[in-house]
């Protein structure tokens, strides 16, 4: 038979028991989906909440957080008939807690599959090279295909994103192949740019150099031509200040009969020049014109030196 002290104990922790399973303290960025007989009730939000302890349940916690879904790699067919070993992971948030503890049985298997199933899809449509440059195409594809069924789930796909890209070892080796190749193509371009821009640099060098050399002595012609004719100005200056002169000299008293005196001096210095040369000897031809000089410069030179 039990005592008033069993039974104090046997109520105090049935009271216990009951205080815990009324209070219930849900964490942040979490949600408790409670039934109430077997029945969907309510969702408790983060904080202090209060359920019937043998009524309500606690069936399903959620965690509301963005989770990333590492989908299992897998082999797609290209259109071009390649085999492509695609390998992704998936980013979701729970939403609606109900919908994804009623609206499938198993929603990360639900978005793991459809996330396979799309991405053979859209694999299936394109051809090799262009699975490599159409990433953000891919991705973009299968998170709007699968947001659009995990809306019934509860859940919210965020992003999708292609963590490798896996072709056959002989697809490889006639992609690096493909890509020297295309290197060398690229070199070998760039080096006959280069000497074309040489060559273009050394005829355009040339031209130039050949410009400047002609106009170098285009203007050498033309400051000879110059420097010559101021000579030949300053000669015809010269001879017309010294004819000037001259018959300035002869418009002067006795000008003239010093003209006639050196007339005949250089007339006679020329013929005995000419008398010299060789051995013949040569006879003016008209003695009397000769002679009529010379007493014409004596009589000049008298006149000089006749006293005043």
């Amino acid at each position: 038979m039990m005592t008033f002290g069993t039974l104090s104990l046997v109520f105090l922790i049935l009271a216990v028991v009951f205080v815990l399973k009324t209070i219930n303290v849900v964490p942040q960025q979490h949600a408790w989906v409670v039934e109430r007989l077997g029945k969907y009730h309510a969702t408790l939000a983060p904080g202090l909440n209060i359920v019937i302890p043998f009524i309500d349940r606690i069936a399903y916690k959620h965690i509301l957080k963005e989770i990333p879904l590492d989908v299992p790699p897998q082999v797609c067919i290209t259109r071009d008939n390649t085999q492509l070993q695609v390998d992704g992971i998936l980013y979701f948030q729970v939403t609606d807690p109900m919908r994804a503890s009623y609206g499938s049985s198993n929603y990360l298997m639900a978005i793991t599959q459809l996330a396979q199933t799309t991405l053979r899809s859209v694999i299936g449509k394109m051809e090799l090279d262009k699975t490599f440059e159409e990433r953000d195409h891919i991705n973009t594809t299968i998170v709007n295909a699968i947001d659009e069924s995990a809306a019934n789930w509860g859940v919210k796909v965020l992003r999708y994103e292609i963590k490798d890209l896996t072709p056959p070892k002989e697809i490889l080796h006639a992609m690096q192949a493909q890509i020297t190749a295309e290197r060398e193509k690229r070199a070998l371009i760039a080096a006959s740019e280069g000497r074309k821009q040489e060559q273009i640099n050394i005829a355009t060098g040339e031209r130039e150099a050949a410009i400047a050399r002609s106009e170098g002595e285009k203007q050498a012609e033309i400051n000879r031509a110059q420097g010559a004719a101021a000579g030949i100005l300053s000669i015809a200056e010269a001879s017309a200040e010294a004819i000037r002169k001259t018959a300035a000299a002869i418009r002067e008293p006795g000008g003239a009969d010093a003209v006639n005196l050196k007339v005949a001096e250089q007339y006679v210095e020329a013929f005995a020049k000419i008398a010299k040369t060789g051995n013949t000897l040569i006879v003016p031809g008209n003695l009397a014109d000769m002679s009529g000089m010379i007493a014409s410069a004596l009589q000049v030179v008298r006149q000089q030196n006749r006293p005043g």
